[in-house]
């Protein structure tokens, strides 16, 4: 009989973890490479998991895709690698075992930038090989993505005939980190056409059963559950889990009792978990009927916004926002002068970069606090992506909301090599399109584990664009892919000829986002030197070059050549855009001021006027 005519009258125990078996002996490459390099040995963890009483094993295939492959130059053997891992688990197996191929999802916490389609094929890939070698099922583990294994899902079931086992990984124990009911998300699998559905991976038995409680046995489907061994401890700088196997097959039986008919164990267990699973569930009946305990969905006063968004301004009228970045020191008289400057000159907002350059400056989210207490300026604070892992990033954002500073330019960020301390970490747990995708979600009352924030965030996010480009075709394609993320309005790189302002227009007058142009006085010929050859994202022309060559050595001239190609570039903006986006240079804050009040002067608009 089949893998799901076997599961209609009794409990099937499967194997557990193979990859921190390995990874707890030393491995230091790829877990799925050892299909080829080291094959009795994963032909000798199947069979410790066999004689353990594991009634279902899965092929060593979990990582074996192109995109986790490419970080290890095995890309081109795929197949290879599926070939190799079907033909051990059968070599292991004996006549009453269930081999499952085992295919993981490509996006994760740190969500892939490969389209759907592209991970569709890939995917197929995989299963198709797995299914000409001979599997007895397809088993679908560990996707964070909903929408990732519904769509891998629909297409292996409408081309083969064979049992699907679909499991979601959620690092909550009620929601998805889209915020979808997880008996809601099981409920969309059973009806995509899985045989089996449940979860795996993130939590322990403990976290599992509080889980399972909220969900109903299916009608014509079985239900799976494959936890981890428990929580990651650190132990002399070195990751384990506890050696509870004990303890893991109580939960077991509780699990039955909640309905699950397939109970393996992922990170963490052992040959000792399985074991210990089959000698506690080898006389258990399944159950049919159970009380579900309904999910209480916490409710929560929404938040109202309480001043228009930099988009709205942008949309409805010329507005100025200007950068001013925090000192390199404590010294802060200067830098807050300036804010008092562009106050008394009516800027709209001040953007305050974080640590651009991966240079280390005053915190920006401590100077908006304080710009937001003692002064009438918006703050607009960046927030990258380098220094901060998905707790940083949701934390700050919490932090920015009870401060109430709610304009934020979402960044990837410019790489720690780049700045004063080249050996500091690069976290990247996200791109900016990762982050505005948080952010988003954080105004929807959900952070990025699906869980309610028991209130919503009121956040505007701006992006950044680059037209400093040979092509700006691309450059716009991945704008409006921004824009899908979630980013709302765009600050560019300061440009610097008045053509390449129009030509930005043509490019982008398709896309219904506001778009501020920057803007950044040259101080001095070195300083035009600089920004030319070693500031990522800037390009002057030889003639801007020339220009500041020529009064190189004459510092009030250098000012007015400075002003008089800045205003230029301003008359150009705003016969195309609302949107001035003004970069202080060195704090000279002064040039930045003369610049927006003439930005003022040429619109003959009331800066501070509210929106009617």
């Amino acid at each position: 009989m089949n893998l799901t005519e076997a599961l209609k009258n009794q409990i099937l125990v499967a194997d557990g973890a193979i990859g921190t078996i390995l990874y707890s002996e030393g491995l230091d490459t790829c877990p799925e490479s050892y299909n080829l390099t080291h094959p009795k040995k994963i032909e000798h963890i199947h069979r410790s998991y066999i004689e353990a009483g594991a009634d279902v094993i899965q092929t060593n295939t979990y990582g074996a895709n192109f995109e986790k492959l490419q970080d290890y130059h095995l890309e081109h053997r795929v197949k290879d690698i599926h070939k190799a891992a079907v033909q051990i688990a059968k070599r292991a197996s004996n006549k009453n075992t269930y081999i499952l191929g085992t295919v993981g999802g490509f996006r994760n916490i740190k969500k892939s930038d490969l389209s759907i389609e592209s991970i569709q094929y890939h995917t197929e890939i995989q299963i198709e090989t797995l299914i000409n070698e001979g599997v007895d099922g397809i088993l679908f583990e560990t996707y964070y993505d909903l929408d990732e294994l519904l769509t891998v899902l629909r297409h292996t079931r409408a081309k083969y005939d064979i049992p699907i086992i679909a499991q979601l990984t959620a690092s909550n124990t009620n929601y998805l980190r889209n915020g979808t009911l997880i008996p809601e998300a099981l409920e969309s699998l059973l009806k995509a056409g899985a045989d089996v559905v449940g979860l795996n991976c993130h939590h322990g038995p403990y976290h599992m059963l509080k889980t399972f409680k909220h969900i109903d046995i299916p009608n014509h489907a079985y239900l799976s559950c494959y936890p981890n061994a428990s929580l990651l401890d650190l132990e002399e700088n070195e990751l384990k889990y506890s050696n509870n196997a004990e303890y893991f097959s109580d939960a077991a039986k509780e699990l039955v009792n909640q309905g699950v008919r397939l109970i393996g164990g992922c990170c963490g267990t052992t040959p000792e978990h399985i074991n210990k699973i089959k000698q506690i569930t080898k006389n258990l009946k399944p159950i049919t009927h159970k009380n579900v305990v309904p999910i209480k969905t916490k409710q929560y006063k929404k938040q109202n916004k309480i001043e228009p968004s930099i988009k709205e301004l942008v949309t409805n009228r010329p507005t100025v926002i200007v950068e001013l970045d925090t000192p390199k020191h404590l010294d802060t008289s200067q830098f807050f002068e300036g804010i008092q400057a562009l106050e008394d000159a009516e800027v709209d907002a001040v953007t305050i970069a974080d640590n651009s350059l991966a240079s280390v400056r005053i915190s920006n989210i401590a100077a908006a606090s304080a710009i937001k207490q003692h002064y009438k300026i918006r703050p607009l604070v960046h927030l990258a992506c380098r220094d901060r892992n998905l707790i940083g990033l949701q934390s700050h954002l919490m932090g920015l909301s009870l401060l109430g500073i709610n304009d934020i330019l979402a960044i990837t960020g410019d790489p720690s090599k780049v700045g004063d301390f080249p050996g500091a970490s690069s976290v990247f747990d996200v791109n900016s399109n990762g982050l505005a995708e948080i952010i988003t979600q954080f105004n929807q009352g959900i952070n990025a584990d699906g869980d309610t924030l028991r209130s919503n965030t009121n956040f505007s996010v701006a992006g950044a664009f680059n037209p400093n480009v040979r092509r700006l075709e691309p450059a716009v394609k991945r704008l409006e892919k921004k824009i899908e993320s979630g980013m709302e309005y765009f600050i560019t790189q300061p440009v610097y000829e008045p053509e390449k302002v129009k030509e930005i227009y043509e490019a982008t007058k398709h896309i219904d986002a506001p778009i501020f142009i920057g803007v950044m006085p040259i101080t001095n010929y070195n300083n035009a030197l600089f920004l030319h050859n070693e500031v990522p994202g800037i390009k002057l022309s030889e003639s801007v070059l020339n220009a500041f060559e020529k009064v190189k050595d004459d510092r009030d001239a250098t000012r007015r050549l400075s002003m008089s190609m800045s205003k230029q570039l301003i008359d150009a903006i705003h016969q195309y855009f609302n949107g001035l986006y003004l970069v202080t240079p060195f704090l000279k804050y002064d040039m930045t001021v003369e610049l927006a009040k003439y930005s003022k002067s040429i619109t003959g608009t009331q800066i501070k006027e509210a929106i009617l």
